[in-house]
């Protein structure tokens, strides 16, 4: 039967924007969401400041740094940070083509997941364009390591993430979460898990420069007692895990098109969710670009091998 995919690139329809802070700036920053031709890709574009009007591909060959978030761009210059949640968001609902207008120079954290941006992308609509899809479609096994941190990409009929933290907090321990990926999926089980970190932390990451904008409106947080300290508890039993896989479909919608296999990893993060994407694309034997063929009413797609999207990273 093959794999139910949907044939067609997307965008929105309209413009549709918000407003928040940076949860590392503290700075307040507001995004709109435009429509994009085909093969545009996602793109933000920078609103003020010196580097006023330029364009950030959103794709892991801009990635500049992956300390707490992944920036695109220069860290000493201009960039955009904090984009994980955002491009989460435009992977789980399946958005392939978008401008993304931003006045500052790291996403807004918002409530702490992804959850406002699906709304946004709601408000604009998204509109079905007439150019294929095109896929990046695992063939081979390719896992990296660090230490006890590992992923890897599996082949899969269709795109699965499984995804394991373990944290010594008792508030968290070891978690697990799989599933599958769709629009329905994203929204009930993922979109809404929230980012988190530890009291004992705050201080540390105050002093240099991070999580400025942190707070219990957008973080879980941990106290010295290792309990949630957020008087409304956790919107999941598992949220943490789930808050993890969210991130890394927000960094792995950085490979250009969106792919067709299993992602697996152990106690990741951004930068070994970078280190992994890199060594897929890497190597041209353990993937290839695809997109649907014709099909029958009913019946499930079939994918032809055909040439990479001119956006992709593999292509620059």
């Amino acid at each position: 039967m093959g794999i139910v995919l949907h044939d067609h690139q997307t965008t929105v329809k309209t413009r549709a924007s918000l407003t928040g802070t940076g949860v590392h700036s503290g700075k307040e920053v507001s995004i709109s969401f435009l429509p994009a031709d085909a093969d545009t890709g996602i793109a933000f574009q920078l609103l003020k400041g010196e580097g006023r009007g330029r364009e950030f591909r959103a794709l892991f060959s801009e990635i500049g740094a992956t300390d707490l978030c992944t920036m695109l761009g220069d860290p000493s210059g201009e960039h955009i940070a904090t984009v994980e949640h955002i491009m989460a968001a435009l992977l789980g609902l399946g958005i392939d083509n978008v401008i993304i207008e931003i006045d500052g120079h790291e996403v807004p954290i918002l409530d702490g997941s992804a959850m406002a941006f699906v709304e946004a992308i709601d408000q604009a609509g998204i509109e079905t364009l007439a150019v294929k899809r095109r896929y990046i479609r695992v063939v081979k096994p390719v896992r990296i390591e660090n230490g006890a941190s590992w992923a890897e990409f599996r082949p899969y009929d269709g795109t699965r993430f499984e995804v394991e933290i373990d944290f010594e907090s008792p508030a968290i321990g070891r978690q697990f979460f799989a599933s599958d990926i769709n629009a329905d999926i994203f929204r009930r089980d993922i979109a809404r898990a929230r980012t988190f970190g530890f009291m004992k932390d705050v201080e540390r990451l105050w002093a240099a420069g991070y999580a400025l904008g942190s707070s219990l409106e957008n973080s879980l947080v941990i106290g010295d007692d290792n309990r949630v300290i957020n008087m409304g508890g956790l919107r999941y039993p598992n949220e943490f895990v789930r808050h993890k896989t969210l991130d890394a479909m927000g960094d792995l919608a950085l490979a250009g098109a969106r792919f067709i296999g299993c992602f697996r990893s152990y106690r990741g993060g951004h930068r070994l969710n970078a280190a992994a994407l890199r060594r897929l694309l890497s190597d041209r034997t353990a993937f290839e670009i695809v997109e649907t063929t014709r099909r029958e009413r009913g019946r499930a797609a079939e994918m032809n091998a055909v040439n990479a999207p001119l956006y992709a990273p593999w292509m620059i």
